[in-house]
């Protein structure tokens, strides 16, 4: 059985930084493609980036290009996403996503966690 948890998400003020984890059991990230995706009330979900097999290449939203990098730890079976210089309108919950033949599209996955809520105040 294969489950994504993530992990990392916190109440932080704008400027600040965080890094979440998301971490595999039942599937050997790095065969794969993952992704982050993000959530926020009243919104549509959307992506955020995105790490090809082998960490073959990457990916990511124009509102986040520049200030949150997503990386893999295949020992381990660990994706991260470093968000630097958080704004308020990054606040949502935050999903990790596993296998899919399309990279911006979120119900393309296979596979995906339960989120972590990240908020940034002003």
């Amino acid at each position: 059985q294969v489950q994504l948890v993530e992990s990392g998400g916190g109440s932080v003020q704008a400027g600040d930084s965080l890094r979440l984890s998301c971490v595999a059991s039942g599937l050997t990230f790095n065969w794969f493609n993952e992704a982050w995706f993000r959530q926020a009330p009243g919104k549509e979900r959307e992506f955020v980036a995105y790490i090809g097999r082998s960490s073959s290449s990457t990916q990511y939203a124009d509102s986040v290009k520049g200030r949150f990098t997503i990386s893999r730890d295949s020992g381990k079976n660990t994706i991260y996403l470093q968000m630097n210089s958080l704004k308020p309108e990054d606040t949502a919950a935050y999903y990790c996503a596993a296998n899919s033949v399309e990279r911006q599209r979120w119900n393309a996955y296979r596979y995906s966690g339960q989120g972590t809520q990240v908020t940034v105040s002003p």
